[in-house]
């Protein structure tokens, strides 16, 4: 059992039968059930959700029992579902909460416990710390559970299916019978994750042909990583071009991000979907409201918001602090680097489904292919390169890199010189021209992250290596 429990960026995870284990997914559960009564939210009731990773609907019922036990109604998920549709329940239901288990993109031996406010988007830093606190005393104690037959039999465990009226919400924001029309040749992977069967469904029974990879339920991930990046995307590659189809699109472990492939079977970075996205929304759409971005993703949205006279927000990484502003400014849209993205009108979370569905919409209305949109982008906003560099860390580095990157005070990175420096969430170095370098640990995985943004890409990869020598690496 760990000594402790601490939430990253987007819920706890750990390593399946070495620290997420049932004892300790039991004492997250009394934690959330306990916040649930301080805050007068447990007669609301709590959603449970889990995703296709091993033992998912077991830890899931282990929640529910907890729940039950709190004299907490728990609505359990009758099967696998993306995250976003348990956020919709949650919505749907006004319900007090929603667990949701799951390690996202996170490799198969990993699974998690991710918690979704009342407001349905990612916990905030300051209920997080709620939920972390009594979490010693908990795990040094028995936590309460009542057996899920029992539960059940008492009408304190509820079996749901949240499939169709989420199906029916998306059919309000995306018209379903113009994409099913539209004749576009689509290859989805769905990386064996909760997402899985979703889009086909959604788009079958017209021209538009459709293709699914890594359809079924495989808690083994055989060959990839739940991760919608080139890295592994391969398989969808090889199909979008060996097909000819027009767009490859492939969904994360739990369905909230989205990662797209163009019809030469090249990976369309998630800075380029969020600006398309948010193109698709201001100019195709004519919508108009305020855009929140995390200070990760491209400094296209500034471009657009200043073409589009919008406002545009930027928080630290992570939905706890996109999801609120989102709230708090009634965005168009939110987004961050790790392709997931947000959309007014729905839940205030990540959606990869949507953002699937909104895609296709932006094709199908401009009638033109992924590359083909790309480049009208770069016509409005100009062409912006980015890159991002992963380094595994020891436990004992980040102190001494903390420290280090602290210090820093470059005058200039690969030539570029530095116009300004902060620390709002990493160290982010803004550089001449709208170039920017950012050095940040990862909130959920051992890793230090180096990203760069520029508009000359030559520039890409010199100012990554000066990132690594800032950490002298």
């Amino acid at each position: 059992m760990p000594t402790e429990i601490k939430f990253g960026t987007d819920g706890w995870r750990a390593i399946i039968a070495e620290d997420f284990t049932f004892p300790n997914v039991r004492a997250c559960a009394q934690s959330v059930a306990l916040y649930l009564k301080e805050t007068g939210l447990a007669p609301r009731g709590l959603v449970v959700g889990y995703d296709t990773r091993f033992a998912s609907e077991d830890f899931a019922a282990a929640v529910a029992e907890v729940a039950a036990a709190n004299g907490i109604h728990a609505y359990l998920c009758d099967s696998p579902v993306p995250t976003p549709v348990v956020s919709f329940a949650l919505l749907q239901r006004k319900a007090g909460g929603a667990v949701v288990i799951t390690a996202s993109h996170n490799s198969a031996q990993w699974s998690g416990f991710k918690y979704k406010p009342e407001y349905a988007s990612s916990a905030s830093p300051e209920t997080i710390a709620r939920l972390e606190e009594p979490l010693p005393a908990i795990l040094a104690s028995d936590v309460p559970r009542l057996p899920l037959a029992e539960a059940q039999e008492r009408g304190l465990v509820e079996f749901i299916s949240p499939r169709q009226p989420y199906l029916e919400h998306l059919a309000e924001l995306v018209d379903l019978e113009t994409l099913r029309a539209a004749g576009l040749r689509v290859v989805i992977d769905s990386m064996y994750g909760a997402a899985a069967g979703w889009l086909p469904q959604l788009l079958a029974g017209g021209a538009t042909q459709v293709q699914e990879l890594h359809g079924e339920r495989n808690p083994l991930f055989p060959g990839l990583q739940p991760e919608p990046i080139t890295r592994h995307l391969g398989a969808l590659i090889d199909t979008v071009r060996t097909t000819g189809a027009d767009v490859g699109l492939a969904t994360d472990g739990d369905g909230d991000r989205v990662g797209i492939i163009d019809e030469r079977g090249e990976f369309i970075n998630q800075h380029q979907v969020f600006a398309l996205l948010a193109y698709y929304l201001l100019e195709v759409r004519g919508q108009r409201g305020p855009m929140v971005k995390s200070l990760t993703s491209t400094r296209m949205i500034h471009r657009l918001g200043e073409l589009y006279n919008v406002a545009v927000h930027e928080t630290p990484v992570g939905f706890k602090f996109l999801g609120p502003k989102m709230i708090a400014e009634n965005a168009l849209i939110a987004g961050e680097e790790s392709g997931g993205f947000a959309f007014r009108g729905h839940p205030p979370d990540r959606d990869g489904v949507l953002s699937s569905l909104y895609f296709l919409d932006l094709m199908a209305r401009r009638g033109r292919r992924p590359s083909e949109l790309v480049a009208e982008l770069y016509e409005k906003v100009g062409p912006h390169y980015y890159d991002r560099i992963d380094i595994h860390l020891e436990p004992d580095q980040k102190t001494e890199l903390v420290e280090r990157l602290s210090r820093a005070r470059p005058e200039r990175l690969a030539g570029l010189r530095v116009t300004d420096q902060d620390s709002t969430d990493g160290f982010r170095f803004h550089l001449e021209g709208g170039a920017w370098l950012l050095v940040r640990f990862s909130g959920t995985e051992p890793l230090l992250r180096i990203y760069t943004e520029v508009q000359d890409q030559s520039l890409v990869q010199k100012l990554l290596a000066a990132g690594k020598d800032l950490i002298g690496l």
